[in-house]
C-alpha cells in the first residue's frame, strides 16, 4: 500500500474557495459515511509557540470540537478519532497523567453539546488501565448518548490495532474450543465481527495531520480500502474548513476496490 500526501495543487485549488462554497460543494455531493483521523502534532504546536506541551492538547480539544460540528453539519454518520493509544502509556508520566485528567474533565463538560447535537458517543479500546475515575466518567457519557440518532462519535482510547486484532483472534478461538464456531466457518465478517468496531462500517477517509506519513497502529483491519489524506497542518490549527477540504479532495476521487 503506498502512501501519498493530499496532492498540494488539489488543496491549494480547494482552499481558495471561500468558506460557504466550499461547504454547497462538499454537500452537494455524497459525502463519506465513516471519517477517521489520526489526531496528531499537539506537542509540536506547543512547542513551536515556547509553551509546554499540555498547552497543545488543551489546544486539541477546542479542534476535536470543531470537528465533531462541522462532521455532523456535513451528514458524516461516524467518525473515530485516534485519542491515546496503547503505545502512548510511554510517554512522560506527568503527560499522560495530564492527558488522563484533561479526559476526565473534558468529557464531562462536552455531554451537554453531545447531547444537544443528538451525538451518539462510542470508545474502542482495551479498558484496562484506564484509571478507574477516567472510566467512569467515559461509560457515563456513552449511556447517556447511546438513544442517540445523530453523528456516532468513536473515541479510540487505550487503541492498538495489533491489540484489537489478537482480541479477536482470542474471542474467535474462545468460541471454536466451546464449540460454537467450526474453523472453516470463520471469513472477513466473522473476524470484523470479533473486532472492537463490530457494527461500525471501515473508514471512507483517514484524515492524519501533521503530515506524519504512517498509520500508527490505527485501524489496521478496517483501513484496507480507506482513502487517505495527510496534511501538513497540525491537529490544534485543524477546523471545520480543514475538514471540508478534505471531504471535497476525497471526494474527486474514483474508489475502485481492486476493480479497472
Amino acid at each position: 500500500m503506498a502512501f501519498t500526501p493530499a496532492s498540494r495543487a488539489a488543496v491549494t485549488d480547494l482552499s481558495r474557495l471561500p468558506e460557504d462554497e466550499l461547504r454547497v460543494r462538499v454537500l452537494a455531493r455524497p459525502r463519506p459515511r465513516h471519517i477517521a483521523i489520526i489526531m496528531d502534532g499537539n506537542g509540536r504546536w506547543a512547542t513551536r509557540r515556547g509553551l509546554p506541551r499540555v498547552a497543545g492538547h488543551h489546544q486539541g480539544v477546542k479542534a476535536v470540537r470543531e470537528t465533531v460540528r462541522v462532521a455532523g453539519e456535513l451528514g458524516v454518520e461516524y467518525l473515530t478519532l485516534y485519542a491515546f493509544s496503547s503505545e502512548n502509556w510511554q510517554r512522560p508520566e506527568n503527560e499522560v497523567s495530564f492527558l488522563m485528567t484533561l479526559l476526565e474533565r473534558t468529557i464531562d463538560g462536552e455531554l451537554p453539546d453531545l447531547q444537544a447535537k443528538n451525538v451518539r458517543f462510542r470508545v474502542i479500546g482495551r479498558p484496562d488501565g484506564i484509571p478507574p475515575r477516567v472510566r467512569r466518567r467515559v461509560d457515563h457519557v456513552v449511556a447517556e448518548t447511546a438513544a442517540n440518532t445523530g453523528l456516532t462519535l468513536v473515541l479510540a482510547l487505550n487503541y492498538g490495532a495489533r491489540d484489537e486484532l489478537v482480541d479477536a483472534v482470542r474471542r474467535l478461538a474462545e468460541e471454536v474450543r466451546g464449540g460454537a464456531r467450526d474453523p472453516g466457518e470463520i471469513d472477513e465478517a466473522a473476524v470484523s465481527r470479533a473486532l472492537y468496531t463490530d457494527g461500525i462500517p471501515d473508514p471512507d477517509l483517514l484524515i492524519r495531520t501533521s503530515g506524519e506519513m504512517r498509520v500508527s497502529n490505527f485501524l489496521l483491519w478496517q483501513i484496507a480500502y480507506t482513502e487517505l489524506w495527510v496534511t501538513p497542518t497540525l491537529w490544534p490549527d485543524f477546523g471545520g474548513r480543514d475538514l471540508c477540504v478534505a471531504v471535497a479532495d476525497y471526494q474527486r476521487r474514483d474508489r475502485r476496490f481492486g476493480r479497472v
